[in-house]
């Protein structure tokens, strides 16, 4: 991930004042600052749902405003407040996820397995409606992994999540290091 001199202007708010920055491969990078800051607009460009008003950015080589079908194929996302079909259990979820990048069947019922079991999910049969605020967040990256990407992107994948449920999030994103950048 590179950017040169990201820029974004809402108006009169600048949420981006020329950032540039390069990620290297298969690292854990945080960004860190205040509600405003520009965190989450950052990342909205760099998925290509954001346009900068000046400056760019590359993922894998490709511009984020003109190769993002190539980007999307090869990055796993979970906004800040993910969302669940309260109804489905999490390998139903993570089925129905898989499906979506047109994962075959075999393969994607063993990575979906071993997905779960990573998130601390494995057997599990309640509806998603019902997890806690941590196991949703910890079913929200499993699920942003389900297409095995080369990017994680994650925005605030710790808040509203109490000690415990923090601490078990931030180990699973450090176990990541070195398999995937996130």
């Amino acid at each position: 991930v590179e950017t040169n001199g990201l820029t974004k202007q809402y108006g009169e708010v600048r949420a981006l004042d020329g950032v540039s920055l390069t990620v290297p491969e298969g690292s854990v990078f945080g960004f860190l600052g205040p509600n405003g800051a520009g965190k989450t607009t950052m990342l909205r460009i760099l998925l290509g749902l954001a346009r900068p008003t000046s400056g760019g950015a590359t993922i894998f080589g490709h511009d984020t405003e003109s190769g993002r079908d190539a980007i999307h194929a090869r990055v796993g996302f979970l906004p800040d407040v993910p969302g669940f079909y309260p109804w489905m259990t999490g390998a139903e979820f993570m089925r129905f996820a898989g499906s979506l990048f047109g994962i075959a069947a075999p393969v994607l019922t063993e990575r979906a397995d071993a997905l779960l079991e990573m998130a601390g999910l494995a057997g599990n049969k309640n509806p998603v409606g019902g997890y806690s605020r941590g196991m949703k967040q910890r079913l929200g990256i499993a699920q942003a992994l389900i297409n095995a990407p080369d990017l994680l992107i994650l925005d605030e994948p710790t808040s509203a999540l109490d000690p415990l449920g923090r601490a078990e999030v931030l180990q699973m994103i450090a176990s990541l290091r070195g398999r995937t950048t996130v």
